[in-house]
């Protein structure tokens, strides 16, 4: 067997796709070159075909891989990717014949989340994920492995330089699990403290480049790195905000996700993930503005499935500015609010999205118009803080009069930490709203009490 040394990557590249007929997506082209812009790769040639299989042997078939090789040469290229999940033996193939680095789509994207990790967690969740993907593929092109040299005085000590490296990739492994295993921990005492104190989190789900960050910084006020690139955001962020009607949530910005998301990510960053599950609500951000809108949704529904999600979603369409649709909330055959039409870029329909967030976490919205005696300024503190004032005045015995747009269960709740009966605030038609929903057999027993007297 002929072995050679193995090539680095470098910037000049040349980019493979196919169209396969039982897996055809013909939007999928267009991701792949975002993919390799946002590696930082320059396009020197696009080779395209045809097949109703992958080869065996180089995945395109022997003529492509040729016609590969020739332009490898010709432009003087420094590596090959491919927009498909190649095996290892036809990775192995390709490289002997074109004489480079040979790239596939799963290791494009895992070299673009190596570049973008910043914080501890994400590099110990990347480095993981590429050491599982590159398990299987020690037995490439490397000179020194899988050869022991013969003779007197050149035999080894009876392990292959393959199986040390395996070995100490075994290891390695284990200690980035057990890393991770501390950081999953840490995560679950912060969510428990959060759960503790009642605060809800939100969590900003989607598709790469839908405008996540973007929406993210709108809501917080806040400047993080937002880009029109694919994986602009790796690591997740949380910041505390005040939401009108809600009061104190958590906000989290994630990771974006692409179809065929390797299935070594969806693993490795699974303690991230698990900010996903644990939230309160999910905002699904949508870029509106794409032709292959639906298939974008479709990839995302696919990971929230792939970690068992649970949490109810509200899909947030962004971009509206592109599309010419008006700011509007969208509501399910329950009358809940199960869409929102924003441009996160433009800060149109903000109010609604607060809107639909607050009748999803709190309940639909009702109108009270409160009497507060100037002993009640705490709960006149608590609905400032809540946002959810909506006109403010004092009557002639300085009693402070207003009106309040909030839900019923989050009124009913603040009157009960304050010790305040809803007869002394509202009027008595107001009050029945937050009066508990009697049984059948509780309302007969009102209407019919029993008769204490003994019979004899």
């Amino acid at each position: 067997m002929e072995y050679f040394e193995r090539y680095e990557g470098g910037e000049k590249a040349i980019l493979v796709h196919l169209n396969i007929t039982h897996l055809n997506d013909p939007d999928d082209l267009e991701e792949f070159e975002l993919l390799v812009d946002s590696a930082g790769a320059q396009k020197q040639a696009l080779v395209t075909g045809t097949r109703s299989k992958p080869d065996a042997k180089y995945f395109v078939g022997t003529g492509k891989a040729e016609e590969i090789g020739e332009l490898v040469k010709q432009y003087e290229a420094d590596i090959v990717i491919f927009n498909h999940s190649l095996t290892p033996s036809q990775e192995r193939n390709i490289e002997r014949l074109v004489q480079c680095r040979v790239l596939d789509r799963t290791g494009l994207i895992l070299d673009i989340f190596a570049q973008r990790a910043r914080t501890y967690e994400g590099k110990l969740q990347v480095e993981l994920a590429q050491l599982n993907h590159l398990a299987t593929r020690l037995v490439r092109g490397w000179t020194h492995l899988e050869r022991q040299k013969g003779g007197i005085g050149l035999r080894g000590p009876g392990e292959t330089q393959l199986e040390t490296d395996r070995r100490l990739l075994q290891v390695r492994v284990g200690q980035l699990k057990a890393k991770l295993d501390k950081v999953k921990q840490t995560r679950a005492q912060g969510r428990a403290k959060r759960q503790k104190s009642s605060v809800p989190t939100i969590s900003l789900v989607g598709y790469t480049n839908a405008g996540k960050s973007t929406l993210f910084n709108t809501l917080t006020h806040e400047n993080i790195y937002a880009a029109n690139q694919l994986f602009a955001t790796l690591d997740p962020t949380l910041r505390s905000v005040s939401w009108s009607g809600v009061g104190k949530v958590v906000l989290v910005d994630t990771v974006g996700f692409v179809r065929h998301l390797p299935h070594e990510l969806v693993e490795a960053f699974h303690a991230t993930l698990e900010e996903t599950l644990e939230a309160d609500l999910l905002l699904h951000v949508i870029d509106s503005h794409r032709e292959d809108m639906h298939e974008q949704i479709a990839a995302v529904q696919s990971v929230l499935a792939d970690i068992d999600n649970q949490v109810p979603v509200l899909n947030v369409f962004n971009k509206i500015d592109l599309t010419g649709e008006p700011p509007h909330i969208g509501y399910s055959d329950k009358a809940k609010p199960n869409r929102v039409y924003v441009s996160a870029h433009k800060q149109l329909g903000i109010e609604q999205l607060t809107l639909a967030v607050q009748q999803l976490l709190v309940g639909q919205l009702q109108r009270f118009e409160l009497t507060l005696p100037a002993n009640f300024g705490q709960l006149q503190h608590e609905l400032h803080k809540l946002q959810v004032i909506e006109d403010l005045s004092y009557d002639e015995t300085g009693q402070t009069k207003l009106i309040a747009m909030m839900s019923v269960d989050k009124l009913k709740q603040l009157l009960g930490e304050f010790g305040i009966a809803a007869e002394e605030v509202l009027s008595q038609s107001q009050a029945k709203l937050l009066a508990p929903v009697l049984e059948p057999f509780e309302q007969l027993l009102q209407q019919q009490p029993l008769d204490t007297a003994d019979e004899t």
